[in-house]
């Protein structure tokens, strides 16, 4: 199941499917997102199809240290068929190819199902604490 990266003229398609698979939150625009991950030099949006339609997405970037994952989704059709796996292992060799040792992602807490899915990837939970601030607006 190859992946591969997105284009612009790809977002409509990458946005409303991160909307299905429950990934996007109101104060975060995907498609503010989805620009700036094309538009960024240190940054992408891999995508897997089924034929033409667009049937997973995740975004990759890294910071010259670590390499991080979002939106990482899959239409809810689609699901446990390799489609998240295939995004991940793709989103991993990029970021090997660049030099980066760490892939990190963030999952709710409450996501039993992602935490599970990531788990069986050979991912761990860090003994760190996220700490965040929302710039701009109060």
């Amino acid at each position: 199941m190859p992946a591969e990266e997105l284009t612009a003229v790809d977002e409509s398609a990458t946005v409303a499917l991160w909307e299905a698979a429950g990934l996007t939150r109101p104060w975060n625009d995907p498609r503010v997102d989805f620009r700036r991950a094309l538009e960024g030099p240190s940054s992408t949006v891999f995508g897997v199809r089924d034929g033409v339609a667009l049937v997973g997405a995740a975004m990759v970037g890294e910071d010259g240290h670590r390499g991080w994952l979002s939106y990482v989704g899959v239409a809810p059709a689609h699901q446990r068929r390799g489609v998240g796996r295939a995004l991940v292992e793709v989103a991993q060799s990029w970021l090997g190819a660049r030099g980066v040792a760490k892939a990190l992602l963030m999952v709710r807490r409450e996501n039993d199902a992602a935490r599970g899915f990531y788990a069986a990837l050979g991912f761990a939970e860090e003994d760190v604490v996220v700490l965040g601030r929302r710039l701009g607006a109060p």
